[in-house]
C-alpha cells in the first residue's frame, strides 16, 4: 500500500503560487509513488465553481496528476474570525479525510494549515509536517500591519511556538530559516531529534531546458528587438515586498550609461506601477515593456535577455525568504543583481559567482554593480555557471522532490 499525504494549503487551486509552488512538488511525491490529497481553500468557492466544474477539476487531477484534489471555501472577513472559523471547518474536513482514506501523514504549507493540521493531528494521531514558508508574525510587523510586540503580535507568535511544539518534521526555504528556528540541531534535525529539510523555491529545468530550442535572436524578434540591445528583465510582482522605486532607479540609470539598454518588466502587478516610474526617470515608452505572461511561458522570455534584477526589502522577516526569480533567472542562464539581506540569496550570488550583490541602494552602488554584471554577461563561462547552480540548488526533482520524499521517510519512521 503506498504512503499517503494529506496536503493543507490555504489558497485556491488557481492561483499562481498553488500552480507554480505546490502542484509541481506533488506531481515528484506522486511519481515517486506517494498518494497524495491536497485540500485548497477556495474564495468566492460557489461563485467561482459550478458543482460540474468542481467535479470536472477534481476527476482531471486524480486522472492526469493522480492528485486527489478536496476544496473547501475560504473567508476573508472580519478577518480574525474568518480565519478562526476556516481553521475549524479545515481542521475537521481533514480528520474526516484522513479517516476516509486511511492517510498517514499531514503536511501543512504556512501557519494557518499547520493550525488545522495540529487540530487533526489531535484528532487522528497523524504526524505533522510543518512547511513553514516564512516568518508569519515578522512579516506583518515588517509591513506595518502589526505594531511590533503588540497584542496580535505575540498571540501569533505564541500560536506559532504551539506549532513548532506539536510537529513531527519541518519545512524551511532557507539555510538562515533553519538557523534561527532551529539552533542546535545537526545532520538535518533539530534539538529534538526532528527532521528539519532546507527545501527553497524550485523551478522544473525541464521548462528550461526545452526553451534553449530558441535562440536569443529569435526570441528578441518576437519582442520586436533588435540583437545589439542589452536587455535586462524583472520577473515578479510589484510594490509591497519589492523594491519598485530603487528598481526603477536602477534600470533607469543602466539606461543613461547604456542607450542601448532595454527593460523587460513581466509582472501580473498593474503595469503602471513600474512603467510611470521609468518614465519619471526619463526612459522613454520605447525602451521598456511591461507585461504579464504566464508562469509557462517565462522561460521563452527570459531567452531574449542578457541580466535580471531582483530587489526586495531586506528585512528580519525575509530571511526566511526564498524568491522564485532566483531560480528561473539561473536556470536561463542569467547573471543577476540583487540587493543583500534576503535568504540565502548573497551566499548563493556571491558563492557561486553568478551575479552581482549590491549593498547600498545608491547610485554608485548601482553604477558599480552595472559594470561588474557587464562583465559576468561578457565571460564566456558565466551561461553555464549560472546553470549549473540552479541545477545544484533549485532542481524540482532533485533538490525539491528528493528532499520531501526524505523527510516524509524520516517522519514516518519516528
Amino acid at each position: 500500500m503506498p504512503t499517503s499525504t494529506l496536503y493543507i494549503c490555504y489558497f485556491g487551486l488557481r492561483e499562481p503560487l498553488v500552480q507554480t509552488q505546490v502542484l509541481p512538488y506533488l506531481r515528484q511525491l506522486v511519481a515517486a509513488g506517494f498518494e497524495v490529497h491536497l485540500l485548497t481553500f477556495e474564495p468566492r468557492l460557489r461563485e467561482k465553481w459550478t458543482p460540474e466544474a468542481i467535479a470536472a477539476q477534481r476527476l482531471e487531477l486524480a486522472a492526469a496528476e493522480g492528485i486527489g484534489w478536496h476544496a473547501l471555501g475560504y473567508h476573508k472577513s472580519p478577518s480574525l474570525p474568518a480565519t478562526l472559523y476556516d481553521i475549524a471547518a479545515g481542521a475537521r474536513f481533514s480528520a474526516r479525510l484522513i479517516r476516509r482514506h486511511g492517510i498517514q501523514l499531514i503536511h501543512a504549507r504556512s501557519h494557518v494549515a499547520a493550525a488545522m493540521g495540529a487540530a487533526a493531528k489531535r484528532l487522528t494521531g497523524r504526524p505533522l509536517v510543518f512547511d513553514i514558508r516564512g516568518f508569519f508574525p515578522e512579516e506583518y510587523v515588517d509591513a506595518g500591519v502589526w505594531p511590533a510586540g503588540g497584542r496580535l503580535f505575540r498571540l501569533a507568535k505564541r500560536a506559532e511556538r504551539r506549532l513548532l511544539e506539536a510537529s513531527d518534521g519541518f519545512v524551511v526555504l532557507t539555510e538562515k530559516a533553519r538557523e534561527i528556528l532551529f539552533p542546535g540541531g545537526i545532520e538535518g534535525h533539530d534539538a529534538r531529534g526532528r527532521p528539519v529539510e532546507v527545501i527553497p523555491c524550485c523551478v522544473d529545468m525541464g521548462r528550461f531546458r526545452a526553451a534553449e530550442d530558441l535562440t536569443k535572436a529569435e526570441a528578441r524578434r518576437e519582442l520586436g528587438l533588435a540583437d545589439d540591445r542589452r536587455v535586462m528583465v524583472y520577473v515578479g510582482a510589484l510594490g509591497g515586498w519589492y523594491l519598485t522605486g530603487e528598481m526603477a532607479d536602477l534600470l533607469a540609470l543602466a539606461h543613461a550609461e547604456d542607450a542601448r539598454t532595454f527593460s523587460l518588466i513581466l509582472t501580473q502587478s498593474p503595469p503602471e506601477m513600474i512603467a510611470a516610474a521609468l518614465r519619471e526617470r526619463g526612459v522613454s515608452d520605447a525602451d521598456f515593456l511591461v507585461r504579464g505572461v504566464a508562469p509557462a511561458d517565462i522561460p521563452r522570455y527570459l531567452k531574449a535577455a542578457d541580466i535580471a534584477v531582483s530587489f526586495i526589502k531586506p528585512c528580519f522577516s525575509k530571511l526566511s525568504s526564498s524568491p522564485t526569480k532566483l531560480a528561473e533567472y539561473l536556470a536561463s542562464g542569467l547573471p543577476v543583481i540583487c540587493n543583500a539581506g534576503v535568504g540565502d540569496v548573497d551566499a548563493v550570488i556571491e558563492g557561486d559567482r553568478v551575479g552581482v550583490v549590491v549593498r547600498e541602494l545608491s547610485r554608485e552602488s548601482y553604477s558599480a554593480a552595472l559594470a561588474e554584471v557587464e562583465a559576468l554577461r561578457r565571460d564566456p563561462e558565466t551561461d553555464a555557471r549560472c546553470r549549473a547552480s540552479a541545477a545544484r540548488r533549485f532542481d524540482l526533482e532533485t533538490v525539491g522532490g528528493a528532499r520531501y520524499r526524505r523527510l516524509y521517510e524520516r517522519v514516518l519512521k519516528k
